[in-house]
């Protein structure tokens, strides 16, 4: 492993305890991006390259969404939709009263795709938050919540180290499993193996899906601590988290994929 991939990791591993947090860090985006590039028919690897314009990949801005979000401030809830953990459904009128979460967002950037009224640039806009997303809903932690800002507020000792759960999910966990090239192969082969099943459903499927996870896994694995503990998160919580991260970024390479290949024929 490359001592400075592994920097880079320890860097996010370390701020993600301190400032506020996104879905899956720059790595989680950036394979998402990758693993649905792969699998874009030619027809609309053609039209999002006209759209994103020269020098710009999928990839490289799979992560703009967060980093305008400090200075864009509205744009904060599109990331997300809070599906209390204690509730076995998605309720749109109850999580997404306004219209202002992800899951309606995605919805609407994807109409926006074939509207021929909107310029250029809002269109550039509005497909590099729908990239964004569709990589956003399936941390889990971004469509479920206990009350607790999306485990922002459960302070946790991640192998010893004081951070958030809603951290851990994003990057921590992630960043414990290699490499992103180690990564890629083998996410990429699994996401084409089962993309024609994954894409099946709707957004609020794919969300549903999240939330369950959450209850499950998030959530569900968690050690039993005294109330204001940390909670001590190691190698057997990690043991159950990392095959559904896998899981998670392979859904969402696939699904992005065939959202793009419907709206950008």
């Amino acid at each position: 492993l490359p001592s400075a991939f592994m920097r880079k990791f320890v860097v996010v591993a370390v701020i993600a305890g301190c400032l506020p947090t996104f879905a899956w860090g720059p790595e989680g985006h950036s394979l998402v991006a990758r693993i649905a590039h792969a699998q874009l028919t030619p027809a609309a690897r053609a039209r999002v390259d006209a759209i994103l314009g020269p020098d710009t990949t999928m990839v490289s801005i799979a992560s703009w969404a967060d980093q305008v979000r400090p200075s864009r401030a509205a744009t904060a809830p599109w990331h997300y939709i809070d599906i209390p953990i204690d509730q076995p459904h998605l309720d749109m009128a109850r999580d997404c009263p306004k219209g202002d979460c992800v899951i309606a967002k995605i919805e609407e950037f994807r109409k926006a795709l074939n509207d021929p009224a909107i310029a250029p640039d809002q269109l550039r806009e509005d497909l590099m938050f729908l990239i964004h997303f569709v990589g956003d809903m399936h941390q889990p932690l971004h469509c479920s919540d206990n009350k607790d800002k999306g485990g922002n507020d459960v302070k946790v000792e991640f192998f010893g180290k004081p951070t958030n759960l809603h951290s851990v999910w994003d990057s921590g966990l992630l960043g414990r499993m290699g490499s992103q090239e180690r990564l890629f192969g083998r996410l990429l082969t699994e996401s084409e193996s089962h993309a024609k099943k994954w894409s099946k459903g709707t957004v609020e499927d794919w969300a549903e899906e999240s939330h369950k996870a959450a209850q499950k896994t998030v959530y569900g694995r968690l050690p039993k601590v005294a109330a204001g503990t940390p909670v001590p998160i190691g190698a057997a919580y990690e043991k159950k988290a990392d095959p559904l991260i896998r899981a998670q970024l392979e859904k969402a390479g696939a699904r992005l994929a065939a959202v793009l290949n419907s709206a950008l024929r």
